[in-house]
């Protein structure tokens, strides 16, 4: 039965899977100084998927914010702070800021209880009740010059959503790997000259997949600041000091780009299934990984009966990805296959 959308045309992939990782939603950081302030390519390139989809809202009243504590340190090293009072990742970072006497612009990344660059630890658009922030702040600088003798180079790229674009992962025996010096974390400041603040994800992959091939091109970069005895202070006593602090709270405190922070128990064990479902659908049609926005379409069809009542539910809420009708009809089915894993 075909589905009765009004569509715009399909959106072409904007680059292959190898070239591209998470839409970090919820990550909306627009205004800060040293972020580009929305001059980034495609104009606002740094804000999160979903709040392209609402009207910007005015600011919370502090009533209304959960005044939840964490406890965070620097990733390199440092006392431990203790952070309240944000709402969102702007505010987070600010408090971080705040908290160890460093610009906001300075840090790179947060994971979430653990010290090391683990990419797949990244803080996100929602934070465990009990989740301990490591914060990751600039270190060195560094420039390469890559010969592009084949058309993928091996490396994934990931974001922030704060106009920060950096290296997930490295693939085994690529190009960039033989060369030893670009790392997992690297942020990518710019391709030949072009500054790169302010970019998303998919627009770094983009450009690295249209250099042309044969050629040399010439990369800055900034690599997270790293302490030399970094694993050892930490391998041996952090999860033990900091106890039930880290990772053990089974609410989340979720991160809008727009509007209060909201705290909300984990997603069942079906949202899950479905999640990552949606998501895997996600990576193949459109090169990106982007859980925020895989949740978002579980929760619009979870309770639909028809799937032509989630296609019009999914043209409502998120109607300017313009997805073709296949595509709706395949994450209808992940869905679907998901709650029927769990009856």
């Amino acid at each position: 039965m075909p589905l009765r959308i009004g569509r715009k045309k399909k959106a072409p992939p904007l680059v292959e899977s190898e070239e591209a990782e998470p839409v970090r939603a919820g990550l909306n950081v627009d205004g800060w100084e040293g972020f580009g302030g929305g001059a980034g390519r495609g104009g606002g390139g740094e804000q999160g998927s979903l709040e392209r989809l609402q009207p910007g809202l005015p600011p919370p009243p502090l009533s209304l914010r959960p005044r939840l504590t964490f406890h965070t340190q620097l990733a390199h090293g440092s006392p431990t702070g203790r952070i309240e009072g944000f709402s969102n990742v702007r505010e987070l970072y600010a408090k971080i800021g705040e908290a160890f006497g460093i610009s906001p612009a300075e840090v790179m990344f947060c994971t979430l209880n653990t010290h090391k660059v683990d990419m797949e630890k990244l803080l996100g658009g929602q934070i465990g009740l009990e989740d301990f922030i490591f914060a990751h702040v600039k270190g060195q600088k560094k420039e390469v010059e890559v010969f592009k003798g084949e058309e993928g180079l091996g490396l994934t790229i990931t974001d922030n959503g704060a106009g920060y674009a950096f290296v997930k992962r490295i693939r085994e025996g690529s190009v960039i790997q033989q060369m030893q010096v670009i790392s997992v974390g690297d942020m990518i400041e710019s391709i030949n000259g072009q500054g790169l603040i302010g970019c998303r994800h998919y627009e770094v992959a983009k450009m690295l997949k249209e250099l042309p091939k044969g050629q040399n091109f010439h990369m800055k970069l900034v690599e997270p600041m790293r302490a030399f005895d970094m694993v050892s202070q930490r391998s041996g006593g952090a999860r033990s000091s900091l106890g039930a602090q880290i990772g053990t709270g089974r609410g989340t405190l979720r991160l809008w780009a727009k509007g209060p922070a909201t705290v909300e128990e984990l997603p069942s064990a079906f949202e899950e299934k479905a999640i990552e479902n949606v998501d895997d659908l996600l990576e193949n049609y459109m090169g990106i990984r982007d859980k925020e926005l895989a949740a978002t379409m579980v929760e619009l069809g979870k309770d639909k009966r028809h799937p032509d009542e989630f296609a019009e539910a999914l043209d409502e809420t998120l109607g300017d990805f313009a997805f073709p009708d296949e595509f709706v009809f395949d994450v209808w089915g992940a869905i679907s296959d998901a709650k029927v894993g769990q009856l």
